[in-house]
């Protein structure tokens, strides 16, 4: 066991220990238990190795064929019996519901939301319950629901249920089936749900859709699926288009530049974390107004499970890296979270890899001047070098975006959560826009980030996953400027 004194010795070392191993002989024979785990599990855990594919180390498997290849139907730790795992949408509340003689009852409310993309940037979008996304609908396949709808919007409303098949009275497709839900008034909507899988609800106004009213409905299964999942996450995808000074979307824009993951923009996305071996799933939902994303995970390879229509049968599964998510789409990812580390999950399309895009005018193009520099000395600016041949012998200017400032007050937001504990120091720079990160913790490194109380150094834990899985010799820890 690790005493508090070693423990306490481990939080101050961090990134610049790993270079030395110090870290490891601080944890003694845990970490020499942890870095022997791939290959000696536990006997009281599953089994580790597969037909080749191993549930602690990036492996392949071998034979495509198998159905353990690359993890395919793999089990994670969890039993069916225990029933699904809880879904978890980070920075997404759920909605709380009573019972009703059987009938699980829920009150939503559409409404104006002021929603923080990044640290003290609010913006003024639509959603429910104070929430953009809305809450989390969440129910087991039979259950009848009856969901109270009072429209606290300035204008008329609609609720559609995504991919329900319903009664049509109830389908919400704006004035095709029912009347619209005025201001201050309020509908009510019972239906039994004989689905699984994963849906959503969402305005059927498109201008409100695009002002960001959507909000998870999920529906568990009444037999857990075979392999049960460890983990069961949701990431919602949303963007806008939003000027500069502004506050507020352009729903009629046909590009979009704000970029969010349950209503955040990197780097204030949570995220994702899990413990080493452990099968995750990871729901995600498109609801961009009309911009598809092609998501990659780095380090591992999952399996494509399902949509938004229903699981796919296990013969039709694919192996991928990277998934194509059309709008209104949902695709359901699995994996064994065998490969440790902090693992950057995002969109592939580069201009929803970064924050409130705009063009590089002004004091971006000025020459050995910051925006700083501009804002101080409005009488005195620096010439414009519109040729840039000063400095530059290709075509173009600096690609490198400027001015994306970052205060002490944004800083200690970004680090408040304890998800993002023990990362390197400059990881803020790397997650913008369209971005989160899947971090996969041994189990005692995943203790000390989500269930401890103790002040954990950046950069700490990820030198120390260097330190039993990587090559500590050539690591190089952040720059001190970043601590």
């Amino acid at each position: 066991m690790t005493s508090p004194e070693d423990r306490r010795k481990f939080l101050k070392v961090g990134s610049i220990a790993a270079a030395t191993g110090f870290v490891g002989n601080l944890f003694g024979r845990n970490a020499t238990a942890q870095q022997a785990a791939p290959n000696s599990p536990s006997p009281s855990l599953p089994d580790s190795e597969y037909d080749g594919f191993s549930r602690f180390k990036p492996s392949r498997g071998l034979d495509p064929d198998s159905d353990y290849y690359i993890g395919k139907l793999v089990p994670g730790f969890r039993k069916a019996s225990d029933g699904p795992a809880p879904f978890e949408a980070p920075d997404i509340p759920k909605l709380p519901y009573k019972m009703d003689g059987g009938v699980k009852v829920f009150e939503l409310v559409p409404m104006a939301v002021e929603q923080e993309f990044h640290p003290g940037v609010k913006m003024n979008v639509y959603g429910y319950n104070g929430s953009m996304p809305g809450p989390t609908i969440e129910v087991t396949q039979g259950d009848r629901v009856r969901i109270i709808v009072t429209n606290e919007l300035p204008e008329d409303t609609f609720m559609h249920w995504h991919g329900f098949e319903l009664p049509v009275q109830y389908d919400g497709a704006a004035t095709l089936t029912q009347n619209p839900i005025k201001p201050g008034k309020t509908k009510v909507f019972e239906f039994d749900i004989h689905e699984e899988g994963t849906f959503f609800y969402h305005s059927h106004v498109a201008m409100q859709e695009a002002f960001g009213q959507v909000g998870w409905f999920i529906v568990h299964p009444k037999k857990v699926f075979g392999p049960p999942v460890d983990r069961d996450f949701g990431l919602l995808f949303q963007n806008f288009h939003i000027p500069p000074t502004h506050t507020i979307s352009d729903s009629w824009a046909m590009d979009w530049n704000w970029h969010t993951i349950n209503g955040k923009s990197g780097p204030y996305t949570t995220p994702l974390v899990c413990k080493h071996g452990e099968r995750v799933r990871v729901r995600l939902l498109n609801f961009s107004p009309m911009q598809h994303h092609p998501v990659h995970l780095h380090g591992h390879t999952f399996w494509v499970t399902g949509h938004e229509g229903a699981r796919i049968p296990k013969s039709a599964w694919v192996p991928r890296n990277n998934e194509l998510v059309g709008v209104a789409q949902a695709s359901c990812f699995e994996l064994i979270a065998n490969n440790p580390g902090d693992w950057i999950f995002h969109c592939h399309m580069v201009h929803h890899m970064m924050n409130h895009m705009v063009k590089q005018v002004g004091p971006r193009i000025r020459d050995d001047a910051s925006v700083d520099q501009y804002l101080a000395n409005l009488s005195s600016r620096p010439q414009v070098d519109a040729s840039r041949s000063a400095k530059f012998d290709v075509p173009g200017y600096p690609q490198k975006m400027q001015g994306m400032e970052m205060s002490d007050d944004f800083m200690k937001a970004i680090w408040s959560r304890k998800e993002v504990r023990g990362m390197r120091a400059n990881y803020p720079m790397s997650v913008k826009g369209l971005m989160t990160v899947l971090r996969v913790l041994p189990d005692d490194l995943y203790d000390l980030v989500m269930n401890s109380d103790q002040d954990v150094e950046k950069g700490a834990v990820f030198a120390e996953i260097v330190r039993r899985f990587g090559d500590p010799s050539k690591y190089e820890a952040a720059p001190k400027m970043m601590m």
